[in-house]
């Protein structure tokens, strides 16, 4: 049986090699970034250059034609932790339509974008200061800082191609992964003194074997439409975490997502040593 072709974008950074091995056992890939290293300067195999943000399309099309389906995890990395850089954000929109448009041009049925849960982060005020316990993708993403004005900005332009009404009645079928907290280290710094930042990083915490799953099922599912017969979905890329404070109940209906870790297994021993030193600091 022929493997599926599958372009993945920013091959080469964090997020994208969290997937890899699982994608790589799986399809034929197209990977694609700006340089062939890894943050920690390990060449990635496979990788091409291309220039995404580049308006000519004709400059990478050829990485696209013949594709089933593509991975969007580009990313055009901000100065500062606070978001504040508009104009590199912009240009991560824009590379976001040649992508979409690219697809378009080159009969790529499906892709799958790497979101954030910053598109909707103004909620977290809300759930943190006790106004609110949960939030979900029904929500309009709200967001204070323009990575995740960004982040809600890929969202509504892939809408856009999905309902095939801007592109001659192409659509582009598109499922966005609002990622969490990708990363094993989530405990470090954590502190008896703050056990509410320890709740949002055990929810927030997503497993490289969940992210894998959800981006798989969400390239194989067949039927990806929303109530509207629309073939577009938001789901939060989280793991099934005990403490997690975003939703995933669309996410296991609509693609059959089943995650297989929890933040409060994993880190167990770690959480019971803090809410020891909780319970010595209350005394």
């Amino acid at each position: 049986m022929r493997k599926k072709k599958i372009v993945v974008t920013g091959a080469s950074g964090y997020v994208a090699g969290l997937m890899l091995p699982a994608l790589r056992a799986k399809y034929d890939l197209t990977l694609l970034d700006v340089k062939t290293t890894n943050r920690d300067g390990e060449e990635v195999e496979g990788v091409q250059i291309a220039d995404l943000e580049n308006s000519d399309r004709d400059a990478y099309r050829e990485y696209f034609r013949g594709a089933d389906a593509a991975i969007h995890s580009g990313f055009k990395g901000t100065v500062d932790w606070q978001h504040t850089d508009y104009w590199k954000e912009s240009d991560n929109i824009r590379m976001c339509y040649n992508v979409y448009q690219t697809c378009v041009e080159e009969g790529v049925k499906r892709i799958v974008v790497m979101s954030s849960n910053h598109a909707c982060d103004f909620y977290e005020r809300l759930i943190w200061s006790d106004q609110l316990d949960f939030a979900t993708t029904d929500m309009l993403p709200l967001s204070d800082n323009f990575y995740g004005w960004a982040k809600s900005s890929y969202e509504h332009l892939a809408f856009v191609f999905a309902t095939g009404n801007a592109t001659n009645g192409k659509r582009l079928e598109s499922v966005h992964i609002r990622i969490g907290a990708p990363r094993d280290t989530i405990m470090e710094g954590q502190s008896a003194d703050d056990l509410k930042r320890m709740h949002r990083e055990l929810g927030a915490y997503l497993s490289a074997r969940d992210l894998s799953q959800l981006a798989i099922k969400s390239l194989e599912a067949e039927d990806i439409e929303d109530e509207n017969g629309v073939p577009f979905q938001i789901f939060f890329g989280i793991s099934g975490n005990t403490h997690r404070f975003w939703n995933l109940d669309n996410a296991r209906r609509v693609v059959g997502y089943t995650p297989k870790d929890d933040s409060q297994i994993r880190f167990a021993n770690e959480i019971s040593e803090l809410i020891q030193d909780a319970k010595r600091i209350d005394e």
